[in-house]
């Protein structure tokens, strides 16, 4: 559910990248963070325990245009991708406008990838948030690597309602805009729709 905040013509969007430990969420935010404008963004918080990490940062992109003349503008988020960090992530998904499941291409992580994906259809059902409607995109990252499965054989266990799905290489930005600009035209279009 979007914030708006009436004084400011802003409507404020919730992104969370979910997905396993080390696949690539922290590297996404990252980029984005290094290559927007420092008059778009705000400063990236990162809320770290001794254990586990967060990220924040919130912006506002030029050329998304506006819903009803309010500008639109995005808050990031990243959860920790451990599973035992279960508190921290079904907390940082309350109240998401749209989620990008960060998925690790390599073969060894398949496990990984699909109990995240289970873990993150609960977290969404506890705060009421159905998976069927949510705006999502799958983000096929570390396309890099030697051990990087086939695109279609991550398709086949990872896809889940038709999603777009974007290939990626996240620490040299490769698909990290697309994954971001394919995930906030789904989530203004739903915006639209509600207006």
């Amino acid at each position: 559910m979007p914030f708006i905040n009436f004084p400011a013509r802003e409507i404020n969007c919730k992104l969370v990248y979910y997905g396993p430990g080390l696949g690539g969420k922290t590297a996404n935010l990252q980029w984005i963070y290094d290559h927007t404008g420092s008059n778009q963004k705000g400063k990236m918080v990162s809320l770290a325990t001794e254990t586990d990490r967060t990220l924040f940062f919130d912006f506002l992109p030029l050329d998304l245009g506006t819903v009803r003349g309010f500008k639109t503008r995005f808050h990031l988020y990243t959860v920790p991708g451990q599973v035992f960090y279960e508190a921290s992530r079904r907390l940082i998904l309350k109240g998401a406008d749209g989620v990008v499941f960060v998925a690790d291409s390599q073969a060894e992580r398949m496990d990984a990838n699909l109990e995240t994906l289970e873990n993150l259809r609960e977290h969404l059902k506890d705060h009421n948030l159905d998976f069927a409607t949510i705006p999502y995109v799958l983000q096929l990252n570390k396309r890099d690597l030697p051990s990087a499965m086939a695109v279609e054989d991550l398709k086949k266990h990872l896809l889940v309602k038709g999603e777009p799905t974007v290939e990626g290489v996240a620490v040299s930005g490769q698909g990290v805009f697309e994954t971001l600009k394919e995930l906030a035209r789904m989530v203004l279009a739903e915006l639209k729709k509600n207006a």
